[in-house]
């Protein structure tokens, strides 16, 4: 008996793909969520043939019917992403449909594992591995260290060799110490020893492929690529990881003056933000774990 299309779909992203457990989940879920809408829409059995029919009428009515589930823009957006990769899977053609609009509000953290997989899947689709070395070092420095893009970028071969902590200049040419946690200083040792141009003091540490300063532009476009692979929102920026960064820290019970200091602030109502970001994140354990929520 073959086995179902969602779970065939759960094994490529895993085997083939090398996805995160977490996005391999969420992506199977939705799978199944499809398949079986369509079985009830249109009372037949779902194989390829059938998903090669599918509309954007009949997704359409499948966010509907996931809107009746109580699911908000976010997750309409992340439910449209996923089933756009399981009908490619598939071998249909997903029907153009734009998402639902999304308002920005206040920083969005990204869960550890999709920060993790957003980087492993930019760094996998590099052309050489020197340069898949150098945009995962850049990655960690934003999710691991805090930075903003252009304070990595900004590096110079001076904050080598590296110790555990590095000399980071930030806006208004403010320069502060920030800790290196051994994965990212790894990171960047990995990158230095692969890259071919050599590391001189006053030169930028991160290089383009042609030798020259590495482009915020090349990252961000990378970055959104492997998002839309992963499902993950639009959302999800380069600076996103920065938020990330800050959010998880004062989650652990960081003090938020010394959160102040890591991430560069000059006030402390620019640093207040992440309070309101970590209560939105606390209010939707409590939504969805307390049984009186």
């Amino acid at each position: 008996m073959t086995d179902p299309l969602p779970l065939l779909y759960a094994r490529h992203l895993a085997r083939d793909r090398r996805r995160s457990a977490h996005t391999v989940r969420a992506y199977q879920a939705t799978a199944e969520r499809l398949v079986a809408f369509l079985q009830s829409h249109w009372g037949e059995a779902i194989d390829p043939a059938a998903l090669a029919r599918v509309s954007a009428a009949d997704l359409r009515a499948f966010l509907a019917h996931r809107r009746g589930d109580g699911i908000g823009n976010a997750s309409a957006a992340r439910e449209l992403s996923a089933v756009r990769g399981f009908l490619a899977f598939a071998g249909a053609e997903p029907p153009r449909l734009r998402g639902p609009r999304i308002k920005p509000g206040v920083p969005r953290p990204i869960a550890p594992d999709e920060a993790i997989a957003l980087a492993e899947e930019v760094a996998e689709d590099a052309t050489t591995p020197w340069i898949g070395a150098r945009d995962w070092a850049v990655l960690l420095l934003l999710y691991g260290a805090g930075l903003r893009i252009g304070e990595a970028l900004g590096l110079t071969g001076a904050v080598l060799p590296l110790g555990e902590t590095i000399s980071v200049t930030g806006k208004r040419a403010k320069t502060r110490l920030v800790p290196l946690l051994p994965p990212v200083r790894e990171a960047i040792e990995r990158y230095v020893a692969l890259q071919p141009w050599g590391v001189a003091r006053d030169a930028e540490l991160f290089r383009g492929a042609r030798g020259g300063p590495l482009s915020a532009g090349v990252v961000r476009r990378s970055v959104r690529v492997a998002r839309a692979r992963l499902g993950l929102s639009h959302r999800t920026t380069p600076h996103a990881l920065r938020h990330s960064f800050a959010t998880h820290l004062l989650g652990r019970g960081a003090d938020l003056r010394a959160l102040q200091e890591l991430l560069g602030h000059a006030s402390l109502t620019s640093t207040q933000v992440y309070t309101a970001v970590d209560a939105a994140h606390l209010l939707d354990v409590y939504r969805n774990a307390h049984p009186r929520a």
